[in-house]
């Protein structure tokens, strides 16, 4: 008999997910990690720590009251770093508290350290005086997570050039920083320290950013950032960065020169596989540190499954969890639904994005037929009241047969409003029901029953051309 039925290497939302659901099923679990790393990178370096500190940022910058109060509108005027930590630790804190409790209110057992594998069933956890002992399991789950990935050519020194786990070491708000990459990462950050008035340079090598959003919101948010003083170069490779004594100089191969307090590089994330032994237990790795599975989540070892962003795309919170939950269902044959193809994405930027369903462009290279309906923030009173004028949904709809096609959201709760158009397009519902139906006032959930109406009157239009 093995020591456990499953255990798991990594205590993030994807790991923790599948130890509590292989509990709930009665099975006796056990979760690997470091002690500094109860829950992961997401509650340490990632997803919450950011999203704190944009939260704090909006408080005490007092951005979002800016349009009603005036340009000079600030809660707080010198905002040091301490006051971003103070919230920041303060949540982490909580968050830590609450997934410990979790897991030992499922008699899920906490083992404390490094795991590697032994073999297919081994796993040898080194603890943190550096003794090792060994455990054995009838299924493991692999759900180690990245770390942001460091270009061997940049001297990263966490003070000067950073990536985004150092930028929450900072020392000082910086009066300028250049950020390599807009990508995701890059650009919540990069939006987070122009609220705060640090003068951002933001360098891309595509000639756009966020490339798999819809054009008109990402134009949207170019303008919004562009109005907090950011500075974009596309289409430009970063040649070198220079340490001096007063910051750093980036040399971009087209011959710029910008002279900034900081670098932070965002160049993508690396799967943390390197000290698994993975060979051992039969598996491998690809050049990102990643591991392929199947829809089950296992991987070419039948009773090995992998989670989370160790698997690559799409790398979120909210994705991983799930895949954790479905992995530990398969791994004891208990009946579970294929994970859903229509996944809601959220972006927090500032102002936030959030969409469903396929874009514009994607929907034109497929030659399928839309109609958009279109909701502005600034012509609903609780935009009014809230003082966001530039917020904005967008439906798009098959003029065919009225289902929901894509739902875009940017501007103040974009992450939260998506869900209503999520469960339309899961429930098999169509644009009728956003028409028909009664949305709280003011809210700025009533945005979908404006957007609703102008796109069936357009379709309407077109019909009564035709008939």
């Amino acid at each position: 008999m093995r020591d456990f039925e499953l255990l798991v290497i990594g205590s993030g939302p994807g790991g923790q997910k599948a130890a509590i659901a292989a509990a709930k099923l009665g099975h006796r679990v056990a979760v690997v990690d470091r002690p500094q790393m109860v829950g992961g990178v997401s509650i340490h370096t990632g997803t919450v720590p950011s999203k704190t500190l944009r939260e704090a940022v909006l408080y005490l910058t007092g951005l979002s009251q800016r349009d009603l109060y005036g340009q000079s509108y600030r809660v707080k005027d010198d905002i040091t770093v301490a006051d971003l930590t103070a919230r920041t630790d303060h949540v982490m804190r909580r968050e830590v508290d609450v997934v410990r409790s979790q897991l030992s209110r499922n008699q899920v057992t906490l083992i404390t350290g490094t795991g590697r594998f032994e073999d297919a069933h081994t796993v040898a956890v080194k603890d943190p005086e550096g003794r090792e002992k060994l455990f054995t399991a009838d299924n493991i789950v692999v759900a180690t997570g990245t770390k942001p990935a460091r270009p061997a050519s940049v001297e990263f020194d966490d003070r000067t050039i950073i990536d985004s786990d150092g930028i929450l070491n900072m020392d000082r708000v910086p009066r300028s920083m250049v950020v390599v990459g807009a990508g995701v990462i890059g650009m919540e950050y990069a939006s987070v320290f122009a609220a705060l008035g640090t003068k951002i340079t933001v360098v891309e090598q595509r000639a756009t950013m966020l490339g798999f959003c819809d054009g008109e919101v990402v134009e949207a948010l170019k303008y919004e950032l562009r109005d907090l003083g950011v500075t974009f170069r596309f289409g430009e490779t970063v040649a070198a960065v220079e340490r001096h004594e007063r910051g750093a100089l980036t040399v971009l191969a087209s011959g710029k020169k910008i002279a900034a307090d900081a670098v932070m590089y965002s160049a993508g994330r690396q799967g943390l596989t390197d000290e698994l032994g993975l060979d051992r237990a039969g598996l491998t790795a690809d050049k990102r540190g990643r591991i392929t599975v199947d829809k089950q989540y296992r991987t070419s070892v039948p009773h090995i499954f992998a989670v989370g962003d160790v698997i690559g795309f799409p790398a979120l919170a909210a994705t991983s969890m799930e895949q954790g939950r479905v992995a530990a269902y398969h791994a004891f044959g208990e009946p579970v639904d294929e994970m859903d193809e229509l996944q809601p994405i959220g972006i927090y930027t500032i102002p936030e994005i959030s969409f469903i369903g396929r874009t514009e462009d994607q929907l034109t290279d497929a030659c399928v037929p839309f109609e958009v309906g279109v909701s502005r923030y600034r012509e609903l009173a609780r935009g009014q009241i809230i003082g966001d004028g530039h917020g904005m949904l967008k439906l798009l709809v098959s003029p065919e047969d009225r289902s929901l096609l894509g739902v875009h959201c940017f501007g103040t709760g974009a992450t939260e409003l998506v869900h209503i158009g999520q469960s339309v397009m899961g429930c098999g519902g169509t644009v009728d029901y956003l028409v028909d139906a009664v949305f709280n006032y003011p809210t700025l959930a009533e945005s979908y029953k404006v957007a609703a109406l102008d796109v069936t009157n357009k379709i309407r239009q077109i019909d009564r051309m035709e008939h």
